[in-house]
């Protein structure tokens, strides 16, 4: 069988791999020249299903909990399994517990377990939560590094190619997000930062909790970090706005002043398609299948999606439309 795929983000290149696996010839056209400068270049990494249940519903933690294993077996050595480290300051204590009632597996830490587990943060915090199955990885070498290995399987690429004029392929997976013509997507804009400076080091993903503007950084190597990230009902590609950097920064300086001295090595805005509900979807119309709607959480529920996408194009009845367990 062969399988185009259009769009080579992370809904694409997970597909791709899930397609060749099973034995598909696979072609990726993407329009863009090289791998890059789409949502999921600038997306923050984190496998974090339970975190994420806080503002996202059951399915999301159902389709994410083996997010990290695929990645780990696909890209080996690029998943990071150190936990996520949620914290907050005194005056908003309250925001803890609030974020520890509609979440689950972590346990609370205390100033001193705090400062074992980031010693840069001791001091800091008086109390945080754990969440130890969590884990993290870095998009731009996951992706780098996913686009190897299905090279490697024989899967061809075809950069700044517009996937509408190729024909002769039994099947077409449909990974374009927002460019997709589906009127019930819609846009949101995600703003973050890479700040660099030598003053901090961060073993894990650490959250604070603010009640204006919650903020997540991300360690990269190098003594980077990715600062982010802002949620915009906008399709705006345009670049950051002054009141996200700066808010984004203060929330940055609030987990460690040291952030304050950094150097903006780089900012970048995605924006990120979602459904009304903020769930993904497969959809099969056709020939074509579709797989969208993925939201804030990309590297986390591309490899659940990829899978339904492959086990739809294989299966012998072919159905109209396979809904995605958020569905069911």
């Amino acid at each position: 069988m062969r399988v185009l795929v259009q769009g080579a983000g992370v809904a694409g290149l997970t597909a791709a791999f899930e397609l060749a696996t099973r034995g598909a010839a696979v072609t990726v056209a993407e329009t863009r020249h090289a791998l890059g400068s789409n949502a999921s270049w600038f997306a923050g990494g984190m496998l974090a299903p339970w975190c994420e249940r806080e503002s996202a519903e059951q399915p999301v933690l159902d389709l994410g909990r083996d997010a990290a294993d695929w990645w780990e077996a696909a890209t080996p050595g690029q998943v990071t399994r150190a936990g996520t480290l949620v914290v907050t300051a005194p005056r908003d204590a309250g925001e803890l517990d609030r974020f520890a009632s509609r979440t689950s597996g972590h346990r609370y830490l205390d100033e001193d377990e705090i400062a074992s587990l980031e010693p840069d943060l001791a001091g800091r915090f008086r109390r945080g939560l754990l969440f130890p199955d969590e884990a993290h990885l870095d998009p731009r070498r996951a992706m780098a590094a996913l686009h190897d290995r299905l090279a490697a399987m024989g899967v061809e690429f075809r950069f700044g190619t517009d996937a509408r004029h190729i024909s002769g392929f039994d099947r077409r997976i449909d990974c374009t997000g927002v460019a997709t013509d589906d009127d019930r997507l819609r846009g949101v804009r995600g703003e973050m930062l890479i700040l660099r400076t030598p003053d901090v080091s961060l073993s894990r993903p650490v959250r604070l909790l603010h009640p204006r503007f919650p903020l997540y950084v991300v360690p990269r190597t190098g003594r980077r970090f990715m600062v982010g990230a802002t949620m915009i009902e906008s399709q705006s590609t345009g670049p950051v706005t002054a009141r996200s950097m700066m808010e984004l920064l203060s929330a940055a300086c609030a987990l460690h002043p040291a952030f304050g001295e950094a150097e903006i090595v780089e900012t970048g805005v995605g924006v990120r398609p979602a459904f009304p509900d903020n769930l993904p979807r497969v959809e099969a119309r056709g020939s074509t299948v579709a797989i969208n709607g993925l939201y804030r959480h990309g590297f986390l529920l591309a490899p659940a999606m990829a899978r339904q996408a492959a086990e739809l194009v294989f299966s012998q009845d072919k159905p109209t439309e396979l809904a995605s367990e958020t569905d069911r």
